[in-house]
């Protein structure tokens, strides 16, 4: 038997025609497609995905994960009841309710908090239950969020820290990898558009 699901996730592309979720000012996340987000503030950069999409989100982190989403906090953004927690008891079942999420084909954004970066046949799983999800319905974003950064085979990689200056609120925002764009860096607002250097 011909394994032939690493071939397919390696060649294939952002589904063609689907509009890319777009978190902040500069940020494209191609659907069906598993990208990463390192940084300080890694989380927040979730939020902003979270509250660029419509219908439920997922956020998977493990149980013994301390840093989890307040809800009531979350309401200048969002709806928080359109978050739901999965907390798996062990690793291995973080990946697996990822996966199994983006298969429905009806949540538009998974988000996973892990504590470190998953290997490559584990991405390329992924990808590839992104695109079984974008067949049954909605094309999902995965959304990886790893202290590090350095997931391989992921359809881009960004990196989200604090940039406040004196009355001024902002992020760092930096592309550091992405299939067709160089690396760039930039700062966002608290509403994920672009701020002009004074």
């Amino acid at each position: 038997m011909v394994a032939t699901a690493p071939h397919i996730i390696a060649n294939s592309a952002p589904r063609a025609g689907q509009p890319p979720l777009t978190p902040a000012e500069g940020v494209d996340l191609a659907v069906a497609r598993a990208h990463e987000v390192t940084g300080p503030s890694r989380r927040y950069f979730a939020l902003l995905a979270a509250a660029a999409c419509t219908g439920p989100v997922f956020w998977v982190a493990p149980a013994w994960c301390r840093v989890r989403p307040n809800p009531p906090g979350l309401s200048r953004w969002l709806d928080p009841a359109r978050i739901t927690y999965v907390t798996p008891d062990r690793a291995d079942d973080v990946l697996w309710s990822l996966e199994e999420t983006l298969r429905t084909g009806i949540v538009p954004l998974v988000v996973a908090d892990l504590p470190g970066p998953p290997g490559m046949v584990s991405v390329r799983r992924l990808h590839l239950t992104a695109e079984a999800g974008a067949a049954n319905g909605t094309p999902p974003v995965a959304l990886l969020m790893t202290p590090e950064g350095a997931a391989p085979g992921i359809e881009s990689r960004w990196s989200l820290s604090p940039a406040c200056t004196a009355g001024r609120m902002a992020w760092r925002v930096e592309r550091l990898r992405a299939r067709t764009l160089p690396q760039k860096a930039w700062d966002i607002d608290a509403t994920g558009r672009a701020v002009v250097a004074a």
